[in-house]
């Protein structure tokens, strides 16, 4: 099992509608085989990060959702919503 860890940084006047993509996603990835879960956390100091963790079965099937098409409609116009470009990292998730 592994956990994504991804920070997105959210231009000031697209907050709300990056939040609106973002969720998007994690409906489209809950339907993805291999899904576990996914929660949303917005930074306390700064709120135009958004960070995202989200455990899957593997490393082999989050390559598949990130290759799918259903992740690309999810995401498509993400680019203009962001202030800097996301950063991701993934972590074994350790019972």
């Amino acid at each position: 099992m592994i956990g994504v860890l991804t920070h997105h940084w959210a231009k000031a006047d697209s907050v709300g509608e990056a939040r609106t993509l973002l969720d998007g996603n994690g409906e489209a990835q809950s339907r993805h085989p291999g899904f576990i879960s996914r929660q949303t956390l917005v930074s306390l100091s700064d709120p135009t990060k958004i960070t995202t963790l989200v455990a899957w079965e593997s490393n082999e099937i989050y390559d598949e959702w990130r290759a799918s098409p259903e992740r690309e409609r999810a995401m498509a116009g993400a680019d203009r919503l962001w202030d800097r470009p996301p950063e991701s990292e993934r972590f074994d998730l350790v019972e």
